[in-house]
């Protein structure tokens, strides 16, 4: 009796291991989306790096700059800091000194239009203002996606008219 009880959960166990793998993986990622991803910006216009002897390694490199790291350490005091309201990718990306890191107030949900601006739960930076893109039509989902004309936005997917 044991011992068909055994062949049963055997028999049992390897049947759902073998319909688990023949069964497809979500189509739906829980995984957030970073909007702002690059590892770089690159700055509209090289600056000059007031100060050397800069705490981080990375700003030691040159006198002159073009690129910034994401999240480069900086100098909240004004003649040092290398993230001073700089343009950066095209004029989509504005730097500014958050604390001790730099940040793009354009896109960073933590400083959204200036430093210490949180966006709410379900908002996203869009431009510098803190905007739901649940249902709004211009920024549907994300920013900058925009529903068609007479389509409207509903929970953050562009729907039917």
């Amino acid at each position: 009796m044991a011992s068909n009880t055994l062949n049963l959960i055997a028999i049992l166990s390897l049947t759902i291991s073998t319909l688990l793998s023949l069964y497809p993986p979500p189509a739906f990622s829980f995984q957030m989306e970073d909007f702002d991803s690059e590892e770089e910006y690159v700055l509209d216009h090289p600056v000059i790096i007031p100060n050397l002897r800069s705490r981080s390694r990375f700003l030691k490199t040159s006198p002159t700059k073009d690129k910034i790291r994401k999240g480069a350490d900086c100098d909240p005091h004004p003649s040092l800091n290398i993230c001073k309201g700089i343009s950066a990718n095209n004029g989509t990306s504005l730097l500014y000194c958050c604390k001790t890191h730099c940040r793009n107030v354009l896109s960073d949900r933590n400083n959204c239009g200036k430093c210490g601006n949180r966006c709410e739960f379900g908002q996203r930076c869009c431009g510098g203002v803190c905007t739901n893109v649940a249902n709004n039509v211009n920024h549907c989902g994300k920013c900058g996606n925009q529903c068609s004309s007479g389509v409207q936005c509903d929970n953050g997917f562009c729907g039917y008219a």
